[in-house]
Protein backbone atom coordinates (compact mmCIF):
# COMPACT_ATOMS: atom_id res chain seq x y z
CA UNK A 1 0.00 0.00 0.00
CA UNK A 2 1.58 3.46 -0.88
CA UNK A 3 1.05 6.41 1.46
CA UNK A 4 1.44 10.09 0.18
CA UNK A 5 3.40 12.13 2.09
CA UNK A 6 5.35 16.04 1.59
CA UNK A 7 8.65 16.55 1.59
CA UNK A 8 10.59 18.92 3.14
CA UNK A 9 10.53 21.17 -0.52
CA UNK A 10 7.16 21.01 -1.08
CA UNK A 11 6.53 18.44 -3.69
CA UNK A 12 4.35 15.31 -3.06
CA UNK A 13 6.38 11.85 -3.04
CA UNK A 14 5.24 7.94 -2.57
CA UNK A 15 6.37 6.07 0.50
CA UNK A 16 5.99 2.22 0.56
CA UNK A 17 4.21 1.14 4.03
CA UNK A 18 6.06 -2.43 4.96
CA UNK A 19 3.14 -5.48 5.14
CA UNK A 20 4.77 -8.21 8.11
CA UNK A 21 5.81 -11.45 6.55
CA UNK A 22 3.06 -14.03 8.03
CA UNK A 23 0.21 -12.07 7.91
CA UNK A 24 -1.50 -12.63 4.82
CA UNK A 25 -1.52 -16.43 3.35
CA UNK A 26 -2.17 -17.73 -0.11
CA UNK A 27 -4.61 -20.58 -0.40
CA UNK A 28 -3.43 -23.34 -2.74
CA UNK A 29 -6.86 -24.48 -3.27
CA UNK A 30 -8.41 -21.10 -4.42
CA UNK A 31 -5.46 -18.85 -5.03
CA UNK A 32 -7.52 -16.77 -2.37
CA UNK A 33 -5.25 -14.04 0.07
CA UNK A 34 -6.53 -14.49 3.61
CA UNK A 35 -5.85 -12.96 6.70
CA UNK A 36 -3.56 -15.42 8.91
CA UNK A 37 -5.50 -14.55 11.59
CA UNK A 38 -8.66 -15.62 10.16
CA UNK A 39 -7.02 -18.90 9.18
CA UNK A 40 -5.78 -19.55 12.58
CA UNK A 41 -9.69 -19.29 13.94
CA UNK A 42 -10.57 -21.74 11.03
CA UNK A 43 -7.93 -24.13 12.19
CA UNK A 44 -6.09 -23.46 9.20
CA UNK A 45 -9.23 -24.04 6.73
CA UNK A 46 -9.65 -21.95 4.17
CA UNK A 47 -13.03 -20.64 4.74
CA UNK A 48 -13.75 -20.05 0.52
CA UNK A 49 -12.87 -23.73 -0.65
CA UNK A 50 -12.46 -25.64 2.43
CA UNK A 51 -8.85 -26.60 1.54
CA UNK A 52 -7.28 -28.13 4.64
CA UNK A 53 -3.42 -26.53 5.38
CA UNK A 54 -0.74 -28.42 6.25
CA UNK A 55 -0.31 -28.18 10.19
CA UNK A 56 2.64 -28.94 12.23
CA UNK A 57 2.13 -31.84 14.57
CA UNK A 58 2.48 -29.72 18.20
CA UNK A 59 -1.02 -27.95 16.04
CA UNK A 60 -2.26 -31.37 15.98
CA UNK A 61 -1.75 -32.72 19.04
CA UNK A 62 -3.13 -29.42 20.39
CA UNK A 63 -6.56 -30.09 18.33
CA UNK A 64 -6.80 -34.10 19.15
CA UNK A 65 -5.59 -34.78 22.83
CA UNK A 66 -7.53 -33.36 26.11
CA UNK A 67 -6.18 -29.93 27.02
CA UNK A 68 -3.16 -30.24 24.28
CA UNK A 69 -1.25 -32.23 26.63
CA UNK A 70 0.65 -35.41 26.04
CA UNK A 71 3.36 -37.19 27.49
CA UNK A 72 6.17 -37.38 25.09
CA UNK A 73 8.67 -40.73 24.96
CA UNK A 74 12.08 -41.21 23.00
CA UNK A 75 12.55 -37.25 22.60
CA UNK A 76 16.17 -37.76 22.63
CA UNK A 77 16.54 -40.43 19.43
CA UNK A 78 18.30 -38.89 16.86
CA UNK A 79 18.99 -40.53 13.49
CA UNK A 80 22.94 -41.17 12.30
CA UNK A 81 24.07 -41.75 9.17
CA UNK A 82 25.18 -45.44 8.39
CA UNK A 83 25.49 -44.71 4.77
CA UNK A 84 27.86 -41.97 4.81
CA UNK A 85 25.29 -40.13 2.34
CA UNK A 86 25.65 -37.26 0.31
CA UNK A 87 23.18 -35.89 -2.52
CA UNK A 88 23.59 -32.59 -3.04
CA UNK A 89 24.68 -32.13 1.06
CA UNK A 90 25.58 -34.23 3.18
CA UNK A 91 22.76 -36.16 5.03
CA UNK A 92 24.09 -35.32 8.55
CA UNK A 93 23.64 -31.23 7.11
CA UNK A 94 20.20 -32.08 6.23
CA UNK A 95 19.30 -33.30 9.92
CA UNK A 96 20.67 -30.43 11.53
CA UNK A 97 18.97 -27.76 9.09
CA UNK A 98 15.28 -29.86 9.96
CA UNK A 99 16.30 -29.87 13.66
CA UNK A 100 17.39 -26.24 13.95
CA UNK A 101 14.00 -25.32 11.50
CA UNK A 102 11.64 -27.48 13.54
CA UNK A 103 12.89 -27.59 17.11
CA UNK A 104 12.82 -31.81 17.00
CA UNK A 105 15.32 -34.19 16.86
CA UNK A 106 13.40 -35.71 14.05
CA UNK A 107 10.34 -35.93 12.08
CA UNK A 108 7.85 -37.88 14.77
CA UNK A 109 6.65 -36.67 18.00
CA UNK A 110 5.39 -39.49 20.14
CA UNK A 111 3.67 -40.81 23.95
CA UNK A 112 0.65 -41.15 25.91
CA UNK A 113 -2.26 -38.62 26.00
CA UNK A 114 -6.19 -38.63 26.31
CA UNK A 115 -9.13 -38.37 24.41
CA UNK A 116 -12.13 -37.09 26.34
CA UNK A 117 -10.76 -39.02 29.26
CA UNK A 118 -9.30 -42.03 27.08
CA UNK A 119 -6.20 -43.22 27.31
CA UNK A 120 -4.41 -43.42 24.19
CA UNK A 121 -0.79 -44.52 22.95
CA UNK A 122 -0.36 -41.22 20.36
CA UNK A 123 1.62 -40.55 17.52
CA UNK A 124 1.85 -37.95 15.57
CA UNK A 125 4.39 -36.73 12.22
CA UNK A 126 5.55 -33.49 11.29
CA UNK A 127 5.91 -32.78 7.40
CA UNK A 128 8.64 -30.08 8.22
CA UNK A 129 10.97 -32.42 9.36
CA UNK A 130 12.65 -33.32 6.06
CA UNK A 131 9.31 -34.15 4.35
CA UNK A 132 7.97 -36.34 6.94
CA UNK A 133 10.07 -38.94 5.80
CA UNK A 134 10.22 -42.59 7.80
CA UNK A 135 13.64 -43.53 8.56
CA UNK A 136 15.07 -45.64 11.48
CA UNK A 137 14.08 -43.16 14.18
CA UNK A 138 10.18 -42.31 12.93
CA UNK A 139 10.08 -46.52 12.70
CA UNK A 140 11.64 -47.01 16.10
CA UNK A 141 9.64 -44.66 17.83
CA UNK A 142 6.26 -45.91 15.86
CA UNK A 143 7.33 -48.98 17.12
CA UNK A 144 7.62 -48.18 20.62
CA UNK A 145 4.48 -45.76 20.19
CA UNK A 146 2.63 -49.83 19.64
CA UNK A 147 4.06 -51.49 22.03
CA UNK A 148 3.14 -49.25 24.76
CA UNK A 149 -0.58 -49.56 23.56
CA UNK A 150 0.40 -53.69 23.69
CA UNK A 151 1.30 -53.21 27.20
CA UNK A 152 -0.93 -51.09 28.60
CA UNK A 153 -3.64 -52.35 26.35
CA UNK A 154 -4.78 -48.73 25.10
CA UNK A 155 -5.76 -47.75 22.00
CA UNK A 156 -3.27 -46.81 19.28
CA UNK A 157 -3.70 -43.62 17.61
CA UNK A 158 -1.12 -42.85 14.37
CA UNK A 159 -1.14 -39.59 12.87
CA UNK A 160 0.60 -39.78 9.26
CA UNK A 161 2.13 -36.74 7.29
CA UNK A 162 4.65 -38.31 4.73
CA UNK A 163 6.72 -38.59 1.80
CA UNK A 164 7.78 -41.98 2.29
CA UNK A 165 10.52 -44.08 2.98
CA UNK A 166 13.93 -41.90 3.79
CA UNK A 167 16.33 -42.61 0.88
CA UNK A 168 19.54 -41.58 2.78
CA UNK A 169 18.73 -44.50 5.01
CA UNK A 170 18.26 -47.02 2.32
CA UNK A 171 17.54 -50.83 3.50
CA UNK A 172 17.43 -49.32 7.18
CA UNK A 173 14.56 -47.20 6.00
CA UNK A 174 12.41 -49.90 3.94
CA UNK A 175 13.17 -52.52 7.34
CA UNK A 176 11.19 -50.21 9.24
CA UNK A 177 8.36 -50.90 7.19
CA UNK A 178 7.93 -55.18 8.07
CA UNK A 179 8.80 -54.07 12.29
CA UNK A 180 6.05 -51.74 12.66
CA UNK A 181 3.80 -54.05 10.71
CA UNK A 182 4.38 -57.14 12.85
CA UNK A 183 3.85 -54.65 15.99
CA UNK A 184 0.56 -53.64 14.23
CA UNK A 185 -0.42 -58.00 14.12
CA UNK A 186 0.66 -58.16 18.24
CA UNK A 187 -1.50 -55.43 18.83
CA UNK A 188 -4.33 -57.23 16.55
CA UNK A 189 -4.24 -59.88 18.86
CA UNK A 190 -4.39 -58.15 21.75
CA UNK A 191 -7.84 -56.50 20.61
CA UNK A 192 -6.71 -53.28 20.97
CA UNK A 193 -7.94 -50.77 18.54
CA UNK A 194 -5.66 -48.85 16.24
CA UNK A 195 -6.93 -45.49 14.31
CA UNK A 196 -5.03 -44.41 11.68
CA UNK A 197 -5.10 -40.75 10.48
CA UNK A 198 -3.56 -39.38 7.22
CA UNK A 199 -3.25 -35.98 6.03
CA UNK A 200 -2.13 -34.42 3.27
CA UNK A 201 0.47 -36.38 2.31
CA UNK A 202 0.70 -39.53 3.26
CA UNK A 203 2.14 -41.61 0.69
CA UNK A 204 4.99 -44.60 0.21
CA UNK A 205 6.35 -46.45 2.28
CA UNK A 206 4.57 -45.26 5.22
CA UNK A 207 1.30 -45.53 3.56
CA UNK A 208 2.26 -49.23 2.20
CA UNK A 209 2.89 -50.38 6.36
CA UNK A 210 1.61 -48.54 9.09
CA UNK A 211 -0.68 -46.02 7.70
CA UNK A 212 -2.97 -48.33 5.68
CA UNK A 213 -3.13 -51.13 8.49
CA UNK A 214 -5.67 -49.05 10.87
CA UNK A 215 -8.57 -50.57 12.33
CA UNK A 216 -10.26 -47.43 11.42
CA UNK A 217 -9.02 -45.23 8.68
CA UNK A 218 -9.53 -41.48 8.85
CA UNK A 219 -8.60 -38.85 6.09
CA UNK A 220 -8.87 -35.40 5.81
CA UNK A 221 -10.65 -34.64 2.92
CA UNK A 222 -9.00 -33.62 -0.40
CA UNK A 223 -5.80 -35.37 1.29
CA UNK A 224 -2.88 -36.68 -1.37
CA UNK A 225 -2.78 -40.56 -0.41
CA UNK A 226 -1.01 -43.16 -2.78
CA UNK A 227 2.18 -45.62 -3.01
CA UNK A 228 4.07 -43.97 -5.92
CA UNK A 229 3.11 -41.16 -8.06
CA UNK A 230 1.03 -40.93 -11.13
CA UNK A 231 3.39 -40.62 -13.75
CA UNK A 232 5.28 -43.81 -12.11
CA UNK A 233 1.90 -45.94 -12.09
CA UNK A 234 0.86 -45.00 -15.50
CA UNK A 235 3.88 -46.30 -16.81
CA UNK A 236 4.10 -49.31 -14.69
CA UNK A 237 0.39 -50.18 -16.04
CA UNK A 238 0.51 -48.53 -19.70
CA UNK A 239 -3.22 -47.22 -18.68
CA UNK A 240 -4.65 -44.02 -18.57
CA UNK A 241 -5.78 -43.09 -14.55
CA UNK A 242 -8.98 -41.87 -13.35
CA UNK A 243 -9.19 -38.34 -12.56
CA UNK A 244 -8.08 -37.44 -9.05
CA UNK A 245 -7.36 -41.86 -8.16
CA UNK A 246 -4.93 -40.28 -5.15
CA UNK A 247 -7.58 -38.31 -3.45
CA UNK A 248 -9.23 -39.29 -0.03
CA UNK A 249 -12.39 -38.80 -1.94
CA UNK A 250 -11.49 -41.42 -4.38
CA UNK A 251 -10.23 -44.16 -1.38
CA UNK A 252 -13.41 -43.35 0.28
CA UNK A 253 -15.09 -44.45 -3.00
CA UNK A 254 -13.46 -47.48 -3.12
CA UNK A 255 -13.68 -48.65 0.42
CA UNK A 256 -10.28 -47.94 1.23
CA UNK A 257 -11.64 -45.41 4.18
CA UNK A 258 -13.69 -45.27 6.70
CA UNK A 259 -14.34 -41.85 7.10
CA UNK A 260 -13.44 -38.36 5.46
CA UNK A 261 -13.23 -35.91 8.42
CA UNK A 262 -12.78 -32.49 8.40
CA UNK A 263 -10.79 -30.75 10.55
CA UNK A 264 -13.05 -28.88 12.92
CA UNK A 265 -14.95 -32.27 13.59
CA UNK A 266 -11.98 -34.70 13.94
CA UNK A 267 -11.36 -34.40 17.84
CA UNK A 268 -15.20 -35.11 17.77
CA UNK A 269 -15.24 -37.95 15.01
CA UNK A 270 -11.92 -39.98 16.66
CA UNK A 271 -13.69 -39.90 20.16
CA UNK A 272 -16.43 -41.39 19.12
CA UNK A 273 -14.65 -44.04 16.94
CA UNK A 274 -12.30 -44.84 20.66
CA UNK A 275 -15.73 -44.72 22.47
CA UNK A 276 -17.04 -47.42 19.96
CA UNK A 277 -14.35 -49.83 19.61
CA UNK A 278 -12.64 -49.74 23.48
CA UNK A 279 -14.64 -51.06 26.14
CA UNK A 280 -12.12 -51.33 29.34
CA UNK A 281 -13.20 -48.85 32.14
CA UNK A 282 -11.04 -45.32 31.44
CA UNK A 283 -8.80 -45.92 34.49
CA UNK A 284 -8.10 -49.50 34.03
Amino acid sequence: MDWFRKSKDGLVSQQKKEIPDGLWTKCKGCGEVIYSKILEEQLWVCPNCNYHFRINATKIISLLLDDGQLETYDDNLSSLDPLSFRDSKKYTDRIKASQQKTGMKDGLISGLGTIDGLPVSFAVMDFAFMGGSMGSVVGEKIARTIERAIEREIPLVIVSCSGGARMQEGILSLMQMAKTSALLAVLAKKKMPYISILTNPTTAGVMASYASLGDIIIAEPKALLGFAGPRVIQQTIGQDLPEGFQSSEFFMEHGFLDVISERKDLRRNLSLCLQYTYDKPVNG
